[in-house]
């Protein structure tokens, strides 16, 4: 059918651009196919409970020392301009407030995402693609296991559960590092800069924040494994999966939080 349709445009960009979309609708297709059949494998015995202990060990306390590193500039940077541009108002003591609610609702989950995105999506990308051009996922499926079920569903489940939890290890670093520029560099109130957080930060914004960042790990996992689990052409292929996983994931990480945003904050 596609070759059919395509012979019907004219030779050129017409076509490019035809061939073009069919590709990416066929690329969300089988993502979407392939997390379907994911999904269905969670829920069936036998658990792979040790692979999935890997993979939370992997994702979740392989990932602490770049979040933590990251969270920690991110709110100091954060709390640097916040600082030096509310005091052309008279008005620094908001910055604990401001600093707060900015990583609870977006900078935590949309960096926290982007970090175990570049981290640990891109490994997963890479050795399951690995795994697919030296045939050990052929291996896999002769012993009568499904790759799936082994490889992809505990991936699946450990990035549900622990990017949230690095999504709030990256918000308490944050304010560590925005109360050390505020209050230890720059002498803001440190009385004011905790009751302006506590103030303007409500549980809400959190759950926000963690909601994001679950969607966040499902979709990093999702586009990942995808991509590793249908890498060929060799090493070139298993480098091409793994860098379309990242920039892929990434996209999807921005353009998830929009819609999110826009979902609950009108909610």
């Amino acid at each position: 059918m596609q070759e059919a349709a395509q012979a019907t445009l004219p030779a050129g960009r017409g076509r490019s651009w035809f061939a073009g979309i069919i590709g990416v609708l066929d690329e969300l297709g089988t993502t979407v196919l392939l997390t379907l059949e994911t999904l269905a494998w969670c829920a069936r015995p036998p658990y792979r409970i040790g692979q999935l202990v890997l993979a939370m060990e992997f994702i979740g306390v392989q990932s602490i020392f770049i979040v933590a590193l990251t969270g920690t500039f991110s709110g100091m940077v954060l709390a640097l301009q916040m600082v030096h541009s509310f005091k052309q108002f008279q008005a620094e003591g908001l910055v604990g407030g401001v600093v707060a609610l900015s990583l609870t609702r977006e900078i935590s989950p949309v960096f926290t995402g982007l970090m175990v995105t570049a981290r640990a999506g891109s490994s997963w990308a890479a050795e399951i693609g690995n795994m697919r051009v030296t045939e050990q996922i052929d291996a896999i499926t002769t012993m009568g296991v499904s790759p799936v079920q082994y490889l992809l569903a505990p991936r699946l489940v450990a990035s549900v559960l622990m990017v949230p939890l690095l999504c709030i290890v990256y918000t308490c670093v944050g304010m560590a590092g925005a109360w050390l520029v505020a209050v230890q560099w720059l002498h803001v109130d440190p009385g004011v800069f905790i009751a302006r957080a506590k103030q303007y930060a409500f549980p809400k914004d959190l759950f926000m924040g963690e909601l994001k960042a679950c969607v966040f790990g499902f979709l990093i996992s999702a586009i990942s494994c995808r991509q590793g689990y249908f890498a060929s052409g060799g090493a070139r292929g298993v480098g091409l999966a793994t860098t379309r996983a990242v920039v892929e994931s990434a996209v999807a990480i921005l353009v998830a939080n929009y819609l999110l945003t826009d979902l609950l904050t009108r909610g």
